[in-house]
């Protein structure tokens, strides 16, 4: 068995390519900056069941050093798994944009406004709604409240007359933005949220956003798998010009640029 001080010794270019890289109980928003600076993000367990599951399909691995135990020996580490796939998809700012359908329908009929870290909670507890896993815990909710607090957590979120309607939050690493999760309740918002997102942290010296989990929903948003090893590499660098992202409430339809235009 392995077990790291702390993030920062954590080899995450040896780990796997799928499946947790490590396990660590803290949740704390100083121990969850830290995971994210490194290239992980958190998977906790919902219930004891998915605690115990853990424990049964990695706890081999675990003892013979596959998969990292991470900080001290405080808690149950099966309580926490931690991720980072090998390639990762992650959309450039450039490259977000709206499909010709949802653009037409901003510029043609829909009222829709944006705003930055108007309503970070509500955004993080709307993602979090009646999902299965519940992966959005009590403890990881507070932290990210926290980092909130702090200037490294946003979100995004996209307005229909007063009417907060769809939404993204994540955390911001030097050059990436780690999308943690998104909802809608129109739809297109999410993908609103996205692109504004993009946009918003373009303007800020941000050049990559980090879907972390590969899908055909991410890779409809227009995501590109990148190798984890080019992408720490990307979380490393500073950015060129890390400016505070703009929180206006904007119109919507100003995102409203078809792929493949100008």
């Amino acid at each position: 068995m392995s077990r790291c001080p702390g993030w920062e010794a954590l080899d995450v270019l040896a780990a796997a390519p799928d499946g947790p890289v490590a396990f660590c109980a803290d949740l704390s928003p100083v121990g969850l900056l830290a995971a994210y600076r490194a290239g992980v993000y958190p998977f906790p367990a919902s219930d004891e069941y998915t605690r115990a599951l853990n424990e049964v399909l990695f706890a081999d691995q675990v003892q013979e050093g596959g998969i990292r135990l991470v900080g001290e020996e405080l808690a149950d580490p099966f309580a926490v798994s931690w991720w980072s796939p090998d390639p990762r998809p992650v959309l450039p700012v450039t490259a977000a944009h709206l499909s010709r359908s949802l653009a037409r329908r901003l510029r043609n009929r829909l009222p829709w406004s944006t705003s930055l870290d108007r309503e970070f909670e509500r955004v993080v507890r709307e993602c979090r709604g009646d999902r299965a896993p519940l992966w959005l815990t009590e403890e990881l909710i507070a932290s990210l409240i926290r980092l909130h607090e702090l200037g490294h957590a946003h979100s995004v979120e996209v307005w229909e007359d007063g009417n907060l309607i769809g939404g993204v939050f994540g955390l911001r690493v030097g050059p990436v933005f780690s999308m943690d999760s998104m909802f809608f309740r129109r739809t297109g918002a999410s993908k609103v949220a996205v692109s504004d997102l993009a946009a918003r942290f373009a303007q800020a010296g941000g050049e990559l956003l980090d879907a972390q989990r590969d899908s055909p929903h991410v890779r409809d948003l227009g995501c590109i798998l990148l190798p984890r090893e080019q992408y720490v590499r990307h979380l490393r660098r500073t950015a060129r010009d890390s400016l505070p992202m703009p929180t206006a409430t904007l119109p919507a339809r100003r995102l409203a640029r078809p792929a493949g235009s100008c």
